[in-house]
């Protein structure tokens, strides 16, 4: 949906939720909520953090709600294309990773 000079999408969900306490951490890479979570179960921990990342360096924000035994909502906020956007090099993204040679 348009929302002034943005474009806002909202992904919900009716699942487990997220705490409170583990919300601050959710765009961390490599944070899970649930720590007996293992790879063998799914997941990396990375999901959220790059997507915060990519939303990031172009322009936007990624918010997150959630309530335990009622699900959770991602709001993705991008700026219109006629918005002025920063150039790219302009933004700071919340993390770096990098990457390596190591076999």
């Amino acid at each position: 949906r348009d929302v002034q000079d943005a474009v806002e999408l909202v992904l919900s969900d009716s699942g487990i939720g997220i705490s409170a306490e583990h919300l601050p951490h959710i765009f961390e890479p490599f944070f899970r909520a649930d720590a007996a979570r293992t790879r063998a179960v799914g997941g990396s921990g990375l999901g959220l953090a790059v997507t915060r990342a990519t939303v990031v360096r172009h322009g936007g924000d990624v918010t997150c709600t959630s309530e335990p035994g009622r699900g959770t909502t991602l709001t993705i906020q991008l700026p219109r294309p006629d918005a002025g956007v920063p150039a790219a090099s302009e933004v700071v993204t919340p993390f770096t990773v990098e990457a390596s040679s190591r076999r």
